[in-house]
């Protein structure tokens, strides 16, 4: 079983960056493929981004693409999110969240329901 440990969230202004880490333990992390996802106050839980357990392949939600990169460093046992250009839309809980996937390599996962671990969430708040 993975525990997920999420941090780098803040408050910034509209247009900044932030990386968003996610720590993962006590699994093989590279047997896994990991996602973000966010929740805004009054709103339901939304994919962000996946990532498969080899890196190879990503997927993103259409409002982030271009701004956010999804990567992993499986001798780290992190996933990352990168976020450019953020917008106060943005502003939400994000939760990094891992599902097992040693049959594939190369799938990746885009529904909460697919997730297996969830960590307890960082805070990004944009202001404009």
């Amino acid at each position: 079983q993975v525990q997920l440990v999420e941090s780098g969230g803040g408050l910034l202004p509209a247009g900044g960056s932030l990386r968003l880490s996610c720590a993962a333990s006590g699994g093989a992390f590279s047997n896994y493929a990991m996602g973000w996802f966010r929740q805004a106050p009054g709103k339901e839980r939304e994919f962000v981004a996946a990532i498969s357990r080899r890196a190879g392949n990503t997927y993103y939600q259409d409002s982030v693409k271009g701004r956010f990169t999804i990567s992993r460093d499986n001798a780290k046992n992190t996933v990352y999110l990168q976020m450019n250009s953020l917008k106060p839309e943005d502003t939400a809980v994000y939760y990094c969240a891992a599902r097992p996937a040693i049959r594939s390599g190369v799938a990746y996962y885009i529904r909460d329901s697919d997730y297996d671990y969830w960590g307890q969430g960082t805070q990004v708040t944009v202001s404009s």
